[in-house]
C-alpha cells in the first residue's frame, strides 16, 4: 500500500491544518507498517514526511526519531539532540517541523522500520489499545502544544547524556508523547506530562545532591 496525501478540508472542519485527515485515523503500529513498505518500494526522504503529515509531522517525526533508541546501541547523543530539536520547535509554536537540509534529503531505513515492527510491533499494539481521541484540550491547543514541546526538548536533552541503562525508559516516555499527539489522546499526554515532569525534577534534584557531595569531598 503506498501512502498518498488525502484532499484538505475546508477551514471550517477540524483540524484543517492537517494535511493528511485521514492519516488521523491510522494507528501507530499501521502507519509504520505502511512508512516500511513504502520505503521498500521507493524512496522516501524525511522531507516527504514532513511535506505529507503538516502539524502531524512533529509526531510521526518524534515517533522516528525515537525508535532507534529500543535498539541495544549507544544512540541516545544522537536521537537525544533530535528529541529536543522536535520538541523545541513544538513549543515555538511552528506550524510543522523543520529539519536541517542534510536529514531531509536522508532517506528512510524501511528495513529498520519493519524490524522494529517484527520485535516490538505486539507491545506496541497493546498500547495503543489504551490510546484514542479524548480529552481534546490537552492535546488541541497552542498551549497544550507549547508545554509538550518544553518536555520533550528537555527529556530529549537527558536522554543525550551518557547515563548508564536510560534509553528504554527514556524511549518509553518520549514513545507516550508520541501516542498521545498521533492518536490525539489527551490521557495519555497528561500522563506523560506528569512523568516527563518528575523525570526533570528528580534528575535536578539528584544533580543537586551529586553537586554537593563532590563538594563535601573536595
Amino acid at each position: 500500500m503506498i501512502l498518498r496525501p488525502e484532499p484538505e478540508r475546508s477551514p471550517s472542519a477540524p483540524d484543517a491544518d492537517d494535511p493528511d485527515p485521514a492519516g488521523s485515523n491510522r494507528r501507530v503500529s499501521e502507519l509504520l507498517a505502511e512508512l516500511a513498505e513504502e520505503a521498500s518500494i521507493q524512496p522516501l526522504h524525511y522531507r516527504h514526511l514532513i511535506d505529507r503529515f503538516g502539524r502531524r509531522g512533529f509526531g510521526v517525526l518524534l515517533l522516528l526519531v525515537t525508535l532507534p533508541t529500543f535498539l541495544p546501541l549507544p544512540v541516545g547523543a544522537i536521537t537525544g539532540p533530535l528529541c529536543a530539536l522536535i520538541g523545541l520547535q513544538m513549543l515555538l509554536m511552528r506550524p510543522h517541523p523543520w529539519l536541517p537540509a542534510r536529514l531531509r534529503r536522508r532517506p528512510l531505513d524501511g528495513k529498520r522500520l519493519t524490524q522494529f515492527l517484527d520485535r516490538r510491533g505486539e507491545w506496541l499494539r497493546r498500547l495503543e489499545r489504551l490510546a484514542h481521541p479524548r480529552w481534546p484540550v490537552f492535546t488541541r491547543n497552542r498551549l497544550a502544544q507549547a508545554i509538550s514541546g518544553l518536555l520533550i526538548a528537555a527529556n530529549g536533552l537527558l536522554l543525550s547524556l551518557p547515563i548508564p541503562f536510560t534509553n528504554y525508559p527514556f524511549g518509553l516516555l518520549l514513545l507516550l508523547f508520541c501516542l498521545a499527539l498521533l492518536e490525539r489522546d489527551g490521557v495519555l499526554a497528561l500522563l506523560a506530562w506528569l512523568l516527563g515532569t518528575a523525570t526533570v525534577v528528580a534528575f535536578v534534584l539528584l544533580s543537586g545532591e551529586l553537586i554537593g557531595s563532590l563538594r563535601a569531598l573536595i
